[in-house]
């Protein structure tokens, strides 16, 4: 069952950090394909200075989602949520009378050489839109490369508030169906606040994703009366945390939060070592690092520790339809997101009965809100072909997209870890951004 979730606005925690929170809470846990166009590639007419290629009837769907670095334990069910979408698509008939079809290519580490060169293989395969990136950083490394050349860009995980800038998205063709760190942030803050702390550290990656993430953390704390003894940024590159986790220690905490990737496998022994590990202060753990660690760890590292990242309840049924589409999945984080985010693709792309991005971007946004509510493909297909606006209901909750392209409410879960290291949920909140 779907359990009811809270609704509250984040500005107002990020101003007040006052505001009474109540709800139901759970203890349950939670190839490449298709033929390029003969006609000239995306990539060839945005080097030529040719207009914006136009769609050739065929939705091709490119997908640039970490396949190494620092966030693979995130690929698999991203890229099982597209392909779980495109099946569904294709079961229905497809988009424009044809089957959609995929490329895929690895985000990389963040290394911007790896995601570039790999864009560059998804806009030779005449991708309509790139399903991706996960990291904030490497999406902006590559946004105008994908926009420029005429093409959607959509990511199921991309947070970072810089999104929302209009500079960072001229071509207006950038998406997303993660929301904003304002939400997420402020969901942190105040679940630090209402769990007693009041002398709170924060170490994070000095990255787009950590600073920002930090940055909104911090002024909720702040805002709700808590004192931040320090805030830490560490390179994401270093070998050794060893001074970083001494100035933590040197604050002497009663919470540490810890905005990381998979380089936590090396943070938590240093803090364990310096005996401020989660047996003896409080830690939490955000989306980038909230993961399976039951074969990193010694038994009971991580209890207790609590964690927040996007994402609705993930229902038996989908859960079970991302594992036909990779059955050794272990990991479920953003599989939703990406699923959406082809499905509105795919929407947008019927609605605007043209596969030329800059024809269905806006009506992504269309299609995501104030319209007749659907919750299937096929039934929103149906719909859309009989005329009716539409408002696609997601399977990671709301997908309203706002003007900048980003939700305009979201839900977040909150987290937290059992003597084997792995995590259950024990609440959702649903956030107006």
């Amino acid at each position: 069952m779907i359990r009811p979730t809270r609704v509250w606005r984040a500005a107002a925690v990020l101003a007040t950090a006052t505001l009474v929170l109540s709800a139901c809470g759970s203890d349950n846990g939670d190839g490449d394909g298709g033929d390029s166009a003969a006609e000239p590639t995306a990539s060839e007419s945005a080097d030529t200075g040719d207009a914006a290629p136009k769609g050739d009837g065929k939705l091709h769907v490119g997908t640039l989602l970490p396949q190494t670095g620092d966030l693979a334990f995130l690929g698999p069910p991203e890229f099982a949520g597209v392909d779980a979408a495109i099946a569904d698509i294709n079961a229905a008939g497809g988009v424009l009378g044809q089957d959609v079809t995929q490329t895929k290519a690895d985000s990389g580490d963040g290394t911007p050489d790896i995601a570039g060169a790999q864009v560059d293989k998804l806009l030779e395969a005449n991708s309509d839109v790139v399903i991706g990136a996960a990291a904030s950083g490497v999406s902006l490394s590559v946004i105008n490369k994908i926009t420029e050349a005429g093409v959607a860009q959509f990511s199921p995980a991309n947070t970072s508030p810089a999104f929302d800038d209009a500079e960072t998205d001229p071509e207006e063709l950038y998406f997303r169906t993660a929301p904003s760190d304002v939400l997420q942030g402020a969901v942190l803050s105040n679940l630090v606040i209402e769990d007693g702390h009041s002398n709170v550290a924060i170490l994070a990656r000095q990255d787009s994703y950590g600073e920002l993430l930090a940055a909104q953390t911090e002024q909720g704390i702040t805002g709700g009366g808590a004192n931040v003894a320090a805030k830490i940024l560490y390179s994401a590159d270093a070998t050794n945390y060893t001074a970083e986790i001494n100035e933590v220690a040197a604050a002497k905490p009663d919470a540490i939060v810890l905005i990381a990737f998979n380089e936590t496998t090396k943070i938590i022994p240093q803090l364990v070592s310096k005996g401020i590990g989660p047996k003896d202060v409080q830690v939490y753990f955000v989306d980038g690092n909230t993961a399976d660690y039951s074969e990193d760890f010694p038994p009971g590292t991580l209890e207790g520790v609590r964690a927040t990242y996007p994402g609705a309840e993930l229902t038996g049924d989908f859960r079970e339809r991302m594992l036909e589409a990779d059955p050794d999945l272990k990991e479920f984080t953003y599989g939703p997101e990406s699923y959406d985010a082809t499905i509105l693709t795919a929407l947008a792309v019927i609605a605007a009965d043209s596969d030329d991005a800059t024809v269905f971007g806006p009506e992504i946004i269309n299609v995501s809100r104030d319209g007749t509510e659907c919750a299937t493909f096929e039934e929103c297909k149906d719909l859309l072909e009989e005329g009716e606006d539409i408002d696609y209901q997601g399977v990671s909750g709301p997908v309203d997209l706002g003007d900048t392209g980003s939700p305009t409410k979201a839900t977040i879960g909150i987290f937290e870890y059992d003597a084997d290291n792995t995590y259950k949920n024990v609440d959702y909140i649903t956030g107006v951004i």
